[in-house]
């Protein structure tokens, strides 16, 4: 096996998903377009001089339908011989690009990859696409499905983490991406988006609210309680999965919940003789990769079980990591993390995460790559993982080492 680096990781600013967001008129296909072309030209790529671009969104319908990948490479300047490949793993779609490409590299499948992925959850609803799990009733009552954000709160329900611990997540990811972004640490990945004249529509992170604070917070009713406990309702439904349980509390709102929003983001993968025929430098090592499934109901602990599994795979213990990401996805999923592993909370998501700037459902697994990354060079630190849960019950890991 041959060794995958990463030899680039850039990504969009972030836009509110909203018909006033910066990023509404811009189309998936455009936008990804322009992230390619970007990637190309910071890294002299002319030709066939990647084997294919692999692109994660999760809403395949409409504009985002058709093979997005193949068509945001025809929309770009890359060249017509390189093909696209667009792949679906929910939250994880991003980084399951990744991972896809760097193993493709390791086992002698090409030379080198693009890889990332994209969302414009402003333009293309998500859920508009349909899920068996959601609308089949056989498979529903199987699996006890509910809503994402109410396995959030069964989260914080088993393992007993408070309103107040997931407020005070959410309060302290807004300060560091307000900190990271003062202090120009994300000025080296993120390519602002312009139009066809030319002019910046978007430069900057736009879902942030630097000045949250614990009593702003404290303001927000609990988004999905009223889901929950309305008749039939979900909560009874899982409490029938978990009868220990005396009831589900509710605790997570759209303050400690990841903000829908626009982005992509791409990563440029290849081998070591890639990179000396293009005259580019590694900055990392694709160490390991990991996927597992996981409990359908409660469905957003995977990045335990998956962070287990990669360790093991890779002969690592929790102590050899140096920097974590994980997904904020719901405050209660990193609270999961670090009482599991017991981690310093300082090397998770050092730079704030998408509670604070957004979870664009297709980039936000390459996002994070890239994040780790650029923290990984500015520390001076050698190793990092980087983990998001998934919907319907998975997980999915990426360790690098910094070259």
């Amino acid at each position: 096996m041959t060794d995958a680096y990463i030899y680039d990781a850039i990504r969009s600013p972030r836009g509110k998903g909203r018909p006033d967001g910066a990023l509404h008129e811009v189309t998936s296909v455009t936008l990804s377009a322009r992230i390619l072309d970007a990637l190309a030209e910071r890294n002299g790529l002319t030709g066939h001089a990647v084997e294919d671009v692999i692109w994660g969104n999760v809403t395949q319908v409409g504009e985002q339908g058709g093979c997005l990948a193949r068509s945001a490479v025809l929309a770009s300047g890359l060249d017509q011989s390189i093909p696209g490949l667009a792949i679906n793993r929910f939250c994880a779609s991003g980084m399951e690009a990744v991972n896809l490409a760097a193993n493709q590299v390791k086992g002698g499948a090409g030379a080198a990859y693009i890889a990332g992925g994209v969302e414009m959850m402003g333009r293309v609803a998500m859920g508009s696409d349909g899920a068996a799990i959601a609308v089949d009733p056989s498979l529903a009552m199987k699996t006890y499905f509910v809503p994402q954000g109410i396995s959030a709160d069964i989260i914080a329900t088993e393992y007993g983490f408070t309103r107040d611990q997931a407020d005070a997540l959410a309060v302290e990811s807004q300060r560091r991406a307000a900190e990271a972004w003062a202090a120009g640490r994300f000025a080296n990945s993120v390519v602002p988006v312009r139009d066809q004249n030319g002019l910046t529509i978007l430069a900057h992170d736009e879902y942030m609210r630097p000045g949250t604070d614990m009593q702003t917070l404290g303001a927000l009713k609990p988004s999905f309680k009223e889901m929950g406990e309305s008749m039939p309702g979900f909560d009874k439904l899982a409490l029938m999965k978990y009868p220990h349980l005396e009831r589900i509390e509710h605790i997570h709102h759209a303050g400690n919940s990841s903000g829908i929003v626009d982005g992509a983001a791409a990563i440029l993968i290849g081998n070591a003789e890639f990179g000396r025929a293009h005259g580019l430098k590694p900055r990392a090592r694709i160490r390991a990769t990991a996927k597992i499934g996981t409990d359908p109901t409660i469905m957003l602990t995977g990045p335990v079980p998956v962070t287990e599994k990669i360790l093991k795979d890779s002969g690592m213990s929790i102590s050899d990591i140096d920097l974590f990401e994980v997904n904020e996805a719901f405050a209660s999923v990193v609270l999961r993390f670090l009482q599991a592993f017991e981690v310093d909370p300082a090397k998770v998501n050092p730079n704030g995460g998408s509670i604070a700037m957004g979870h664009p459902l297709g980039a936000t697994g390459a996002i994070i790559i890239g994040t780790l990354l650029d923290e990984l060079e500015r520390t001076g630190k050698g190793t990092g993982l980087a983990t998001l849960c998934i919907a319907s019950g998975m997980g999915a890991a990426t360790i690098i080492e910094r070259v």
